[in-house]
């Protein structure tokens, strides 16, 4: 009798236990957009910026702005925005003044909730426009000292980036995106194509993650 009891105990656990084991699903939702302001270059114009809540099961994660892209049917990216306290320290300490700024971008894991942001070598939240096709990034970058312009190719997972290539020097403008349009991508073949200016087109056919130069920035014409 006490045989029989303990295995229909065992049998009671069992599926108790496995149904213990699976992850409890997490809520990723957005809330509602709401109207911002942000500085240009110079910090004397101040642009629109639309941005809304990013939440994990009712909790703020983060603030996000653009449309997200799907990577899988378990991961996004977004791009990220937040707010900064723009007060000098003269000013009063008690009385934050508040200023909305561009991030980078943002990985979303709708199994685990999991908010983490991306390493994207030499991304410039201001400048850089970014391209997304299937977990590849095509942005033009800009060096620490916004000397250099660069063609970037990242993959989400790799620390460094697939392609990092000189493409002249930044133009220096006062308006967002103001570098180069945003990189146009092929799918079969895969290719990306940059054009840091009008004198200058650089594509690059993607290959399990090696990059080949389909051609290189072509001489302008005399």
């Amino acid at each position: 009798m006490l045989r029989k009891l303990f295995l229909i105990s065992v049998a009671l656990c069992l599926p108790w236990s496995e149904c213990a084991a699976v992850p409890k699903p997490h809520v990723i939702a957005f809330g509602k957009w709401i109207s911002a302001k942000w500085p240009n270059a110079t910090g004397q114009k101040l642009l629109e910026l639309k941005v809304r809540a990013l939440f994990v099961d009712t909790r703020l994660k983060e603030y996000t702005t653009g449309t997200p892209h799907e990577l899988t049917d378990r991961l996004f990216v977004v791009r990220r925005a937040f707010r900064v306290n723009d007060a000098l320290p003269t000013e009063t300490a008690n009385a934050p003044r508040w200023q909305w700024q561009r991030g980078g971008w943002l990985l979303v894991d709708r199994i685990t909730g999991r908010v983490s942001q991306l390493n994207l070598p030499e991304f410039d939240p201001f400048y850089s426009t970014a391209s997304w096709y299937r977990d590849y990034i095509a942005y033009c970058g800009v060096s620490e000292d916004g000397k250099k312009l660069y063609a970037v190719v990242a993959q989400v997972g790799r620390r460094k980036p697939i392609l990092k290539k000189d493409a002249g020097e930044p133009a220096g403008a006062d308006d967002p995106d103001s570098e180069c349009p945003p990189p146009v991508w092929e799918r079969a073949p895969m290719r990306v194509t940059f054009q840091p200016d009008d004198d200058q087109t650089l594509v690059f056919s993607i290959r399990s993650r090696v990059v080949d130069v389909v051609n290189d920035a072509e001489e302008p014409e005399e």
